[in-house]
């Protein structure tokens, strides 16, 4: 009854939200409500009141164009291949000679792809870039079968195969471990797809160390409690219906809980921005809550596989994995560069956690083993803003350029 709950409240509270939509729409248009300071107030009460609502559809990445070697060239959006639950699309760049492919691998939880906008945008500058675009479960019919751990780790696989080789792979968040376990089996099997770097990013490798709140709320739990108390039913009117999920909405309550006041002081700030006419910094944080209000289910296997394997026995890290019923040999890896990037104040994913890597892949030769611990940022400051522009991301470029030296 959870989803069915959650959606009887969305649905009463539509009318209202659209109509506060509509409301700081015509505001926004109007030149005599941008002079006099209640109409500003209003607008701002409205634009809160809009943004409180949860979409559940995938944002447009909304790149049209990228600057490339001081040239702006257009980007169009092209699908390479699909499956019932990932597209893999690719940021196709009009008129630019052949430069370093990657595949990004987005997180599946709780948001879109597009919360990697910003990684997306800085990394065209200088490659041919690819990214998993998953598709929220609640569209998913059920004659499509289950999608789980194994299931993810074969889409990539699948993926880089499907792109024909020397395809560089930059996984963030959780899909680190999936995409640490597919580079394994592919180097275990001499395939020729494998990829030349793998670039892991603030993901839970070993989430034993340092353990964070995240961490601990897996351990305070057996599995059978997440099953029976986060998982429901998908409503029968979407396509997924009767789908077993874990909704996007409750891992969205979950991580706000975790920053409850720096939520609330954001919002607060929009307000107060808005009513005051300061529209350039009010518009930054309506973006970033529009994307971060997006929300997708995940499938309930994914879900508690995830949460048992990666954050309550540790398979990975200690040599147990099992993918479709073959044990995940992270020795094997000997050919593929490993960079590992982790953020000094990220309270999801703590330092040490992605490092753990370096040790797992143990025949990799030292110069193709890399960490860098970025100062000053959080787990999304890994990825997206300054930081990762001007620090983390010419470091990932040159060990993607150094791969391809040494593949040649």
């Amino acid at each position: 009854m959870l989803y069915q709950a959650y959606q009887m409240y969305a649905d009463m509270m539509q009318p209202a939200c659209s109509l506060a939509d509509i409301t700081a729409t015509l505001l926004s248009a109007s030149r005599r409500a941008g002079r006099c300071e209640p109409l500003r107030a209003m607008r701002a009460a409205c634009e809160v009141l809009a943004l409180a609502r949860l979409t559940h559809y995938r944002p447009p990445f909304g790149i049209d164009s990228v600057r490339v070697g001081g040239v702006e060239v257009p980007v169009v959006e092209e699908v390479v291949t699909r499956t019932p639950f990932c597209t893999l699309l690719r940021f196709r760049r009009e008129g630019v000679p052949q430069q370093p492919r990657v595949l990004l691998v987005a997180p599946m939880s709780g948001h879109f792809a597009t919360l990697l906008r910003g990684t997306v945008e800085t990394m065209l500058r200088d490659h041919d870039v690819y990214i998993t675009d998953w598709h929220n479960p609640r569209d998913v019919p059920l004659i499509y079968g289950r999608f789980g751990f194994d299931e993810f780790v074969q889409h990539l696989i699948t993926f880089l195969r499907a792109l024909g080789g020397n395809t560089h792979v930059v996984a963030v968040c959780q899909p680190t471990v999936a995409a640490l376990a597919a580079a394994a089996l592919m180097a275990e099997d001499g395939d020729p797809m494998q990829p030349p770097s793998l670039t892991l990013m603030a993901g839970p490798i070993d989430a034993r160390v340092n353990p964070t709140r995240v961490n601990e709320l897996a351990m305070s739990r057996p599995i059978e409690w997440f099953e029976s108390t986060l998982i429901g039913f998908v409503p029968w009117r979407f396509a997924g219906a009767m789908r077993r999920v874990y909704p996007g909405f409750v891992q969205l309550i979950a991580f706000m809980s975790m920053n409850r006041e720096r939520h609330e002081q954001a919002l607060r700030d929009l307000y107060e921005l808005r009513a005051r006419g300061e529209h350039s910094k009010a518009d930054a944080i309506q973006t970033f809550y529009t994307e971060y209000f997006a929300t997708m289910d995940l499938t309930a296997e994914f879900y508690l596989e995830t949460v048992s394997l990666v954050f309550q026995r540790f398979l990975l890290a200690q040599g147990l994995l099992d993918v479709a019923g073959r044990r995940v040999t992270t020795r094997a890896i000997q050919r593929t560069a490993l960079l590992t990037i982790e953020g000094e104040h990220d309270d999801i994913c703590a330092i040490g956690q992605t490092m753990a890597a370096q040790d797992l892949c143990s025949s990799l030769r030292p110069y193709l083993r890399m960490h860098h611990i970025q100062t000053g940022v959080g787990h999304y400051g890994v990825f997206n803003g300054k930081r990762w522009e001007t620090q983390v991301y010419p470091l990932l470029r040159e060990t993607i350029y150094m791969a391809d030296e040494i593949r040649r």
